[in-house]
């Protein structure tokens, strides 16, 4: 596995958490713990994805600022950097 798929990997582990969590807090609204821990969760992939874009490129367009095409130049996030 390169770094590239372990950093994907470790961003869409911590974004499926939070993810999940969140999830949970639809029908415990009270639950403070769980609110934390998915703050800290969407926190550290927040962090990941910051980490990710700026090592490899864009993961949405969104992320994009000047010119919206150049984020469909780089690989898209799947695939291996051997196929590219």
């Amino acid at each position: 596995m390169t770094k590239r798929e372990a950093l994907l990997k470790k961003l869409s582990t911590y974004q499926f958490a939070a993810h999940d969590l969140q999830l949970y807090l639809d029908s415990h609204p009270d639950d403070s713990e769980t609110i934390e821990k998915m703050n800290r969760f969407k926190e550290q992939a927040q962090q990941l994805k910051a980490q990710y874009e700026q090592s490899y490129g864009p993961l949405t367009k969104r992320a994009t600022d000047r010119n919206n095409w150049n984020w469909i130049k780089a690989p898209w996030p799947w695939e291996s950097e051997e196929d590219c």
